[in-house]
């Protein structure tokens, strides 16, 4: 199996743990394949095994890799994307965050999850995604979003008025700071902070969530992903901003928005002790109530 890897810069507290996972790694006769710029991070810090193979973008990870390995939190799972498009690498995360939906490895079972992941013990959890059309072609290539997709006011502007339509019908003019259109997934980031439900993974749906609505009538909407959803905006203030989960762009007022299922997938990887509804007693420490027991 070839593993490569990607990562941000860290903080001294967590380099231990990246070293035990070269060490494993190297234990197990797998050779790396590290990202450039986490290399160039990692000068000095780490002992890299001098076998290690290195790439610069996404053309050269499907060449070489198998499998990638995030060393993170979730943005730094979701900053793997932009490597992994449409070639169907499957990707782990351990988590050197804080929550950790994505990452939902721990930084103490580095051991046992890179056996598993090195015999095969997992399966593929397969997470779909959403894409943004434009007259511009916002974000390029890179127009795809595992969590979401939001529209939103600069810091300096007063509130929006976002005008949604659903396959050409009319839904609703949000007057609100924002809105977030989140897939499953990214029903536990930051749509679930501005109220929005968890939606199970494999339900096949979007989730349409304002933030800071000004009309407290309006509530988040789920529907079926198979829908096209176009957005104009409304406001005072000539530019606003556009989010493909951590990407962010400034648009023009004028600017209109479409946003669709994407035609491929992510399979985030599963260790087999793994199940969707563990990590969210975990995570949201369901059931830790002494009135319980």
């Amino acid at each position: 199996m070839r593993i490569a890897i990607y990562g941000r810069d860290f903080n001294d507290t967590v380099l231990p743990y990246v070293q035990e996972v070269f060490d494993h790694l190297k234990s197990h006769n797998v050779q790396p394949v590290l990202h450039h710029k986490f290399k160039n991070s990692l000068h000095g810090k780490i002992k890299i095994p001098a076998n290690t193979v290195i790439f610069h973008n996404h053309k050269e990870l499907k060449e070489h890799a198998d499998v990638l390995l995030s060393l993170g939190g979730d943005g730094t799972l979701l900053d793997t994307l932009s490597l992994i498009r449409d070639s169907g690498i499957p990707v782990i995360g351990i988590n050197f965050g804080r929550l950790g939906f994505l990452a939902s490895i721990n930084k103490g079972e580095i051991e046992s999850a890179l056996k598993a992941l090195i015999y095969g013990e997992y399966t593929l959890d397969e997470r779909s995604l959403l894409s943004l059309e434009s007259d511009n072609h916002l974000f390029g290539e890179e127009n795809f979003a595992l969590n979401d997709i939001t529209i939103h006011r600069r810091d300096n502007s007063a509130m929006m008025i976002i005008h949604a339509s659903m396959n050409g019908e009319f839904i609703n003019s949000y007057w609100a700071d924002g809105l977030i259109i989140a897939t499953p997934t990214g029903s536990t980031a930051y749509s679930l902070s501005c109220g929005g439900p968890i939606i199970y993974p494999d339900s096949e749906t979007v989730v349409i969530t304002p933030i800071a609505p000004h009309n407290l009538n309006v509530r988040p909407v789920i529907i079926p992903d198979d829908n096209s959803l176009s957005f104009e905006v409304e406001a005072r203030e000539s530019k606003f901003l556009v989010s493909c989960d951590s990407r962010t762009v400034t648009v023009e007022r004028s600017v209109k928005i479409t946003i669709k299922k994407a035609d491929f997938c992510i399979n985030l990887i599963r260790l087999n002790n793994e199940t969707y509804l563990n990590t969210l007693r975990n995570k949201l420490l369901w059931g830790i109530d002494t009135r319980n027991y």
